[in-house]
């Protein structure tokens, strides 16, 4: 059995474009499930009943497949937890026609994968972008990550633990302070020479 899938992001948005393509494959009305959801949101009332409702065999078709997760990789995710079940899924309107359902046809599987690829991408772009507005702020001093909760006293004893040579963990012990704020409060210790030569000089950095 074919079943239906549609969402807009806002109550204000229409469905209807969305319902008559699907109707247009065949799919009766009472079979095709909606939202108004938007696709970040993890309740969505019409995709965990149509989810429920999926049998074995089964194929979930959708307008096009950004209705069913709010990324590529949400989405590829859901077509494999589907496949485990049997259940397939397809597409009508994206350019790359996805066919989960049909094993045996190798432009559906290859579809499946180039999703897959995008997906790989798409998270690889996410990470290097936060890696790079991390980096941005913290050359500009600014603190990256929640708001500090350590106590400054507390913090002034761990660094004067530190001064006097004592390992992270008795540090740890000593104060309440998680290893993790630690590591983000304290300067690092200065690097121990590994000869028996003098310590080098430190670099001046570039003449201006």
């Amino acid at each position: 059995m074919e079943l239906g899938y549609a969402r807009v992001s806002t109550v204000k948005q229409d469905l209807d474009r969305q319902i008559d393509a699907l109707g247009q494959t065949g799919i009766a009305a009472e079979r095709i499930y909606v939202d108004k959801k938007s696709g970040s949101t993890v309740d969505r009332p019409g995709l965990r009943a149509v989810l429920e409702y999926a049998r074995d065999g089964d194929v979930i078709v959708v307008h096009t497949l950004d209705r069913l997760g709010r990324t590529v990789r949400d989405t590829l995710n859901l077509i494999h937890d589907l496949s485990e079940r049997n259940i397939g899924v397809r597409n009508l309107a994206d350019p790359i026609k996805v066919d989960s359902s049909n094993p045996d046809d190798p432009m559906a599987q290859l579809s499946v994968v180039l999703l897959a690829l995008f997906g790989q991408m798409e998270r690889t772009y996410t990470l290097e972008r936060a890696a790079h507005a991390r980096a941005v702020a913290t050359a500009k001093g600014r603190r990256v990550g929640r708001p500090s909760v350590v106590d400054p006293d507390k913090l002034a004893y761990a660094e004067h633990l530190r001064t006097l040579g004592h390992t992270m963990a008795e540090i740890v012990a000593k104060t309440g302070i998680t290893r993790t704020s630690l590591y983000r409060h304290l300067p690092p210790r200065p690097p121990e020479s590994v000869t028996a030569g003098p310590e080098p000089a430190a670099d001046p950095g570039p003449e201006t």
